[in-house]
């Protein structure tokens, strides 16, 4: 891996979203007016623009990289973490939404842990219902922070909100843990054929090994004939 794959641009704009994760707590926990809320709201809304933009460009430019399949989806966790922790603090609802969601990426990554090991059929990706409960999170989260005289926080216009996300999120963590699991069986199912053709090609080369070892003293019990030997000297 050299400085180019490292800095490059997909790369840099998610060192960019990591940067902007303490610039959102500052702002938001440090408001006590609606324009910190504005502030923070854009800097979520900036960080979201780079998501899009790193996975665009990574794609279309050719530029994927095995340290950029890392760096993204970490700087995802970490910004999702921060802003459900973060705006805990003022609705306590949203620690509901932040248990289901390390649930969630604990169980899914526990999973991809597993099917790395088996090297068949792995998560390409997020799903569709993955990145419609992203989205779905991210709108919720922007409507507290531009409006948060609508929702405020323990209003019903809040705890609705927020307890729609967790069904969304809990959607979509059964729909990912069918997948996962699925895959799992699948590559259960590959693994235990590929062990019985392993289990029966090592029977058959045992059975030819012991054939050919018994041929072997079979002809060693023949009686060799003896040497004729010229007389007519």
């Amino acid at each position: 891996m050299n400085k180019k794959e490292i800095f490059s641009i997909p790369n840099i704009l998610s060192f960019v979203r990591i940067l902007l994760i303490p610039l959102f707590a500052w702002f938001y926990l440090t408001a006590d007016d609606s324009g910190g809320y504005y502030l923070a709201a854009v800097i979520v809304i900036i960080s979201g623009i780079t998501d899009f933009l790193d996975g665009q460009i990574a794609r279309r430019c050719n530029m994927i990289t095995e340290f950029g399949k890392f760096l993204d989806p970490l700087a995802d966790k970490l910004t999702q973490g921060t802003l459900f922790f973060c705006i805990a603090f003022r609705h306590p609802l949203m620690w509901i939404l932040l248990v289901l969601w390390l649930i969630k990426d604990g169980f899914m990554a526990i999973m991809g842990l597993i099917l790395l090991k088996t090297k068949e059929k792995k998560l390409d990706g997020a799903k569709w219902y993955g990145k419609v409960c992203t989205a779905m999170i991210y709108f919720a989260i922007l409507a507290l922070l531009f409006f948060p005289s609508v929702f405020s926080p323990l209003s019903p216009a809040s705890s609705i909100l927020i307890l729609i996300c967790a069904g969304f999120m809990v959607l979509s963590g059964v729909f990912y843990a069918a997948t996962l699991i699925r895959l799992w069986i699948h590559n259960e199912s590959v693994a235990k054929e590929e062990r019985k053709k392993f289990r029966e090609i090592a029977k058959e080369t045992a059975g030819i090994t012991t054939e050919l070892s018994k041929n072997d003293k079979n002809n060693a019990a023949i009686p060799k004939s003896p040497k004729t030997i010229d007389n007519n000297n």
